[in-house]
Formats: C-alpha cells, sequence, structure tokens
C-alpha cells in the first residue's frame, strides 16, 4: 500500500511547473546549501534573467534535529538539552519556553522563586544580545564589512565565556530546567556581569558609527527587501522580522511571563529612517535597539539579585523540582519571545506518563525564512544576499 501527501505532491506539482515555463534565456542557479551567504546549509534555488532574480524557491530539510521525535521517546526533563539545539545561537530562550510549558501543565509555575526567575531572565537576555551580535556580525561580512565582524564576535565571547561559567556549557547549556536551574550563579557572577555591561556600552556606540551609520551599508540595506506589514502577518512573521515592519508585538509584554512585567523596557519598532519601514536597514536597526534594551533588562535584573533577592547559603536553585514530571491529561500550547521571534510548544498528554504522546515545535525561523520568495521577485543577486541575511535564521529550528 502506497500512501501519498496530496498537499506534497501538489508542491511538487506547481515546482515542476515553474521551472518547466522558466524562458529559455532565463538560468536556475542554485545558491548554497555551502553557501556562506545563505547562513547555513540552505538551497536557494533561483530562476534569474541575466543579474534579476524572478523567482526564488528555497529548499529546506538538510538540517534535521529530530527534535519532536526526540521529545516524544524522553522524559520531560530528558528533552531540555535536544531544545538547546533548535535555535542553537540562543539556546536558554528554548529551555526557558519549554520549561515553562511544563511548569503550566503541572501547575507549579506560581511556586518558582523570584531569584530563580531572574536569574533565567538574565541568562535569556545575555544570549539575546550574543545571537543578535552574531546577526549583526555576519550581515556586516554578507555587505562587505569584515571589522563588525570581529568586533562582534570579541564582544559576543564575554557573553560565551560568563554562561559557560554558570553552566559548565559553551553553546548547548541545559541550565534551565523544571522547576528551578541546574545551579545557582557562581559567586562573582554578577559583579562581573556588571563589568561587561559597562564594558559592552561604549562598545555599541562604536559599532553604530562603524556599521549603523556607515552610507555604504546604508545603501546596500535601505528601501531593499521591504515586507509590508500586513504580508508579515499573514506569513506568521515574528520577533526582530515582524517588528521592523512596523508593529510593536513583543511576547515579553504580550504574554507577561517569568520576571518580565516587573522590568522596564522598550520594544523597538522599524520606523524607515533611511528608507522605508520594514527594509533590510530597519530589520537591522531593529537588533541594534533590542541589544540596548537588553543591556537594560539585564542591569535591572542584577540589581534585584545583588539586593533584595540576593543569594543566601540556604537558597537552593532545585528545592521545586517535581520527583516525577507527569502532567494532567491536556492539549497545552507555550510561547516565549526567541532571539529569533515566537518560540512555541504544543503538548499532547496522557496525564499518566512522563513522555509526552506528542510535541511540536514552532520555530520562528521557518516562518520568517517563508517570506523569503514574496521579498525576493524583481531584484538583482546582490540584493538577495541582503535579504537573506536580514533575516536571521538558523535551519536548527527550521528543522523540516
Amino acid at each position: 500500500m502506497v500512501i501519498t501527501n496530496s498537499k506534497y505532491e501538489e508542491a511538487l506539482i506547481r515546482y515542476n511547473k515553474k521551472i518547466a515555463e522558466a524562458s529559455v534565456e532565463d538560468m536556475v542557479l542554485n545558491m548554497g546549501p555551502q553557501h556562506p551567504s545563505t547562513h547555513g546549509v540552505l538551497r536557494l534555488e533561483l530562476i534569474t534573467d541575466g543579474e534579476i532574480v524572478k523567482e526564488v524557491i528555497p529548499h529546506i530539510g538538510y538540517l534535521h534535529r529530530c527534535f519532536e521525535k526526540h521529545a516524544e521517546s524522553l522524559t520531560y526533563q530528558q528533552t531540555i538539552p535536544f531544545t538547546d539545539r533548535l535555535d542553537y545561537l540562543a539556546s536558554m530562550n528554548n529551555s526557558h519556553a519549554f520549561v515553562m510549558g511544563v511548569e503550566r501543565m503541572m501547575g507549579i509555575d506560581k511556586e518558582i522563586p523570584k531569584r530563580v526567575e531572574y536569574i533565567r531572565v538574565l541568562v535569556c537576555e545575555l544570549n539575546r544580545i550574543a545571537s543578535h551580535l552574531i546577526a549583526i556580525g555576519t550581515y556586516g561580512i554578507d555587505i562587505g564589512a569584515f571589522t563588525p565582524f570581529l568586533w562582534c564576535f570579541r564582544d559576543r565571547e564575554h557573553i560565551m565565556g560568563m554562561l559557560e561559567w554558570a553552566s559548565g556549557s559553551r553553546m548547548l547549556y541545559n541550565y534551565i530546567w523544571v522547576g528551578g536551574l541546574f545551579y545557582d550563579l557562581p559567586v562573582g557572577f554578577e559583579e562581573r556581569c556588571r563589568e561587561f555591561v559597562d564594558y559592552f556600552k561604549p562598545k555599541m556606540v562604536e559599532l553604530n558609527q562603524l556599521l549603523t551609520d556607515n552610507q555604504v551599508f546604508i545603501s546596500r540595506t535601505a528601501n531593499v527587501g521591504v515586507l509590508p506589514l500586513d504580508v508579515a502577518i499573514n506569513y506568521g512573521c515574528s520577533g526582530p522580522m515582524l517588528r521592523a515592519s512596523g508593529l510593536k508585538w513583543d511576547l515579553r509584554r504580550i504574554d507577561n511571563y517569568s520576571a518580565y512585567p516587573e522590568i522596564d523596557f522598550e520594544i523597538p519598532v522599524g520606523k524607515g529612517l533611511m528608507g522605508k519601514v520594514g527594509d533590510c536597514w530597519d530589520r537591522y536597526k531593529v537588533r541594534i535597539d533590542e541589544i540596548e534594551q537588553s543591556l537594560r533588562i539585564v542591569e535591572q535584573c542584577l540589581d534585584r539579585l545583588q539586593k533584595e533577592l540576593k543569594r543566601t547559603p540556604d537558597f537552593d536553585p532545585r528545592a521545586k523540582m517535581p520527583r516525577k514530571t507527569i502532567p494532567k491529561a491536556q492539549d497545552y500550547y507555550v510561547r516565549c519571545e526567541g532571539a529569533k521571534g515566537e518560540l512555541g510548544f504544543y503538548f499532547i498528554t496522557d496525564g499518566k506518563s512522563e513522555i509526552p504522546t506528542r510535541v511540536k515545535s514552532r520555530g520562528p525561523s521557518f516562518n520568517n525564512l517563508s517570506v523569503l520568495p514574496e521579498l525576493a521577485k524583481g531584484i538583482l543577486i546582490a540584493d538577495l544576499i541582503a535579504i537573506v541575511g536580514s533575516i536571521d535564521f538558523v535551519l536548527g529550528e527550521v528543522d523540516r
């Protein structure tokens, strides 16, 4: 018995039709999956008329994490290291979302100690800054600016060192656990973190002078790849990609989860200062502004962690961890504001087992990448590089 997928068959027919209808003078070019400007194993099939891109067909699935199947064969606690491997550039945010979902299903989300919540926000915002630094640095390389890449990776190294100090791991942390944390922050972490903030603020000023206000960079990114707000919403875009199109939508404010309701910060949006709202420059600028807001959040977390929530000898970050993680039978969806956008997990539980019946991951990069064919019609090949870099996706969470 042969099982056919009708949607797949329809998509294949449409794809073959596009290739067959290409004019005699058109070229079908492959960009990737090992092209440096595709930011990972993404294959873009271009139908071009000379330098003009008529159509872009993304081919995904070269990097498959099998996350959902792993999650359906392991307990909730055992799955956390696999969440780290989705968006591996901001893995603290992945585990935070997953853990929040399990805690809410268990009904223990209100029992989590304040110090634990603030530590979670602190490490997530540090990881968000590190992720955005990669996005900005590699985007500079795409456009032809090498120095910003070196500067961004130099400063990201400080964050990597601090998170490694806290968790013992360099990129895939397994630090945020259901009911608590792997361990409390090391003694002296808060002071070291504050030193980093003081060091980093002037570096952001230098980065803006070098890249943000650079006329060559502006010429390559302003008015290029304009994403109208209605198109962004219809494609399910989120994160900096959506906010750059002018919508103030940030789940840290919309859902008010963890310690975020007690923290003061702004939500940067695209304003079209150098071109049109929602262009490549706006997407870049939103990430620059988000780094500054994340620094504000980090400072507020440090203030609380060093004063009313300071460490005590009897504080145990694992005190609220359940012995057995067996939620009631239910369907539950949880989401958080990851570095790339809305990261969500959909659970189906039977109420009997520590292993979920079904887990579905909603990675923001999948939706953000799906809008690429809409942005890339009638543009130059060089502008396609600028558009791909402005999306800032990680193929690990595309995972299809």
